[in-house]
């Protein structure tokens, strides 16, 4: 799938007393990111709500790479690697939407469709499905 960018201006409740980017706001912008795709490829979260669908992250595997500092304007890039049944991984990175080369984190998120009644796998939305196949 090719990359889906969003930006993302680091914001001073972003921040530590230092001005550097608190590390776990980084998931918050790879959750932006997802999210994101997820409305640009035309699914409504909301409507997957009222399905008894949702996402959840299983597993998050991250490196911090440098420093986002306040009032840095980023960009994060999210792409699909792979998908199963009930399962999608991302790659994600966050990186300087200025100079595209500076990347401050890069990531693998997998992240698992539920019933949101019983909690149990459920497979991926069709509509989710053909979006990918036909960008791959």
């Amino acid at each position: 799938m090719s990359e889906f960018i969003v930006p993302v201006r680091v914001y001073y409740e972003d921040v530590d007393v230092a001005g550097i980017v608190y590390y776990a706001n980084y998931l918050r912008y790879l959750e932006r990111g997802r999210s994101e795709w997820i409305r640009d490829v035309g699914i409504d979260q909301s409507y997957l709500i009222e399905q008894e669908f949702a996402f959840v992250v299983t597993e998050v595997n991250i490196k911090y790479l440098k420093p986002a500092r306040f009032n840095d304007m980023l960009e994060v890039v999210t792409e699909v690697e792979a998908t199963g049944r009930a399962r999608m991984l991302f790659r994600q990175i966050v990186r300087n939407k200025e100079q595209k080369d500076l990347i401050y984190v890069q990531a693998d998120v997998s992240a698992a469709g539920i019933n949101t009644r019983t909690l149990k796998p459920k497979a991926l939305p069709k509509q989710l499905v053909k979006e990918i196949i036909c960008e791959r």
